[in-house]
């Protein structure tokens, strides 16, 4: 019988919706609790789970106490083996990697752990490239490589694996940020090191890739052609990245690089909302919004933008969604499709179509998005 590791990082990316960027730290989770910050990782690995349920009988599950893991696979009926303790209180890193040492130390097959890039950063630190790991995105942040695309996918390809259907195993990045810099807008990832996942393309996430300085002069165009098409009657809902921050600065308005503003008429009306600050402003109104893919790994939603919720993006409307990106960004998805996770499967449903994407003053391409 295999044996099947799983650790879930309860607060990962509760700081999402709530525009704090992150959850690292216990002052910043209380005041992502202030603002109303919901769990989102057990959610993301039932998701996960549900794709390993005809394996039940064939696979044992080996897992953390209560939140971090043994809740959520007695509710997805599974019969774990739970090990180790954890305080009554908020959990914190050391358990995280007590817990990877633990599993280890069992034997496991593979390891899935539900987190974000600190998530990651705790598992290489306390295991290292001594076991097979696979990541279920969860966290506000997801740099690193050591993720599936979406929590489904983490769980086809354990799956996979599981059965002996995947068996190439890569080293891959494991990326991560100074928070606190990246709340005052900058953004400086730093490679840790490697872990060993199982590999099949199309499950898994790629590392972030920035952008070069060769690509000023194209999202200079960009952001001229999205300027000129600007209607007073709209509200413009600005994503984070460097590509959208041309466009602010070609409005002459202060921006949060790593947030979402607020645009109405062509003046600032807010910065760095979360989504309950998004949905007081825009309700009744009409609205577009106006987001890039990160570089490399294709992601549109769902990746450090989590205050563009389902709610936001209903309120919207599909047609009014506007997708920026130069041609160098889209020609390194070397033909993979742009992607997107928010969380709700109806939202990301509905995103799932060909989408125009501008890439010059007055160019654009048709491209898919998937999730």
């Amino acid at each position: 019988m295999k044996k099947l590791g799983l650790i879930v990082n309860p607060i990962a990316g509760m700081g999402g919706r709530v525009g704090l960027k992150g959850t690292d730290g216990s002052q910043i989770l209380e005041k992502a609790l202030k603002l109303g910050a919901k769990p989102v990782s057990e959610k993301r690995t039932r998701e996960a789970l549900q794709k390993l349920e005809s394996l039940k009988g064939s696979v044992e599950l080996i897992t953390y106490p209560r939140q971090m893991g043994e809740k959520v696979a007695v509710d997805g009926g599974f019969s774990p083996k739970v090990i180790g303790s954890i305080p009554e209180i908020q959990t914190s890193a050391r358990d995280t990697q007590r817990a990877a040492k633990d599993i280890r130390d069992l034997g496991v097959d593979l390891l899935l752990f539900a987190g974000g890039d600190g998530t990651a950063q705790d598992i290489y630190n306390a295991i290292g490239e001594s076991m097979v790991v696979l990541g279920i995105p969860a966290g506000v942040k997801i740099h690193s490589a050591v993720y599936a695309c979406n929590p489904a996918r983490a769980g086809e390809l354990a799956a996979l694996y599981l059965q002996d259907k995947a068996k190439t195993i890569q080293e891959t990045e494991v990326m991560d940020i100074d928070e606190d810099d990246y709340r005052r807008g900058r953004l400086s990832a730093r490679l840790y090191g490697y872990l060993r996942i199982p590999y099949e393309r199309r499950y898994v996430q790629r590392m972030k890739a920035g952008s070069g300085a060769t690509e000023r002069y194209y999202q200079e165009a960009i952001a001229s052609s999205i300027v000129d098409d600007m209607s007073d009657e709209y509200f413009y809902i600005i994503g984070p990245g460097t590509t959208t921050r041309v466009v602010m600065e070609r409005l002459n308005l202060d921006s949060s690089l790593l947030g979402v503003d607020l645009v109405y008429k062509k003046r600032l009306v807010g910065k760095d909302l979360n989504e309950s600050e998004l949905l007081k402003k825009i309700k009744g109104q009409k609205a577009k919004l106006i987001v890039t893919p990160i570089g490399g790994q294709g992601y549109l939603l769902g990746r450090g933008n989590q205050q563009i919720s389902p709610e936001i993006i209903q309120q919207v409307g599909k047609d009014n969604i506007v997708i920026i990106a130069t041609k160098h960004k889209i020609n390194s998805l070397q033909g993979r499709p742009l992607l997107v996770d928010t969380g709700e499967g109806a939202a990301d449903a509905l995103l799932e179509d060909y989408f125009k994407v501008i890439t010059g003053y007055r160019e654009a391409i048709i491209y898919k998005v998937t999730s």
